[in-house]
């Protein structure tokens, strides 16, 4: 089985200390005191600039990123990670409008661009991803801040730290490994 590698530097430009990885890590400074740029070399990473996986999120496919504070619009560095599971099966998805699975319901099979124009739903509050990994942006055409959803079900997304994040599209990770 094909892993996910991704190399991280302290410094712009792939400058400074380097630390090599091919799993999830739930706090960078165990490895390096700070992190300003990384190489994606096989596989797909969401990256945190909190630890134990929390704060804002970017999806990373393979390639370079030099000085990704600058692209992404952070403050903050890459503080932990996760590797996405290789995944080459269907994909589908409910979504739910309100809370705890409540309000109308659309299963998904594909990208869905905005809620809105599909769903006639400003808004959904809670998933139930039964295949697949997905994302699902705050604002439609997926723009905006990211998060990522694997199996399982996420009854509250205010309770899951997101606040009062309301996602308006949402797209499948289709590209997992090259």
């Amino acid at each position: 089985m094909t892993m996910g590698k991704i190399i991280f530097y302290e410094e712009r430009n792939f400058q400074g200390r380097s630390y090599e990885c091919m799993s999830d890590c739930a706090d960078m400074h165990s490895y390096l005191r700070h992190c300003h740029s990384c190489r994606v070399e096989s596989g797909c990473f969401m990256v945190y600039d909190q630890p134990n996986y929390m704060g804002n999120q970017y999806f990373m496919r393979r390639g370079e990123y030099s000085d990704y504070m600058n692209m992404f619009g952070w403050n903050n560095c890459i503080r932990s990670w996760r590797m996405i599971p290789m995944y080459r099966g269907s994909y589908r998805m409910r979504i739910y409008e309100r809370e705890n699975f409540g309000g109308h319901m659309h299963e998904c099979m594909d990208d869905c661009d905005c809620f809105m124009d599909r769903y006639h739903m400003s808004h959904c509050m809670s998933c139930h991803v039964m295949d697949g990994h997905w994302l699902m942006y705050e604002h439609p055409h997926y723009r905006g801040r990211m998060w990522y959803f694997g199996p399982g079900e996420y009854r509250n997304f205010s309770s899951m730290g997101y606040g009062n994040m309301r996602f308006m599209s949402m797209r499948r990770i289709m590209d997992s490994f090259y």
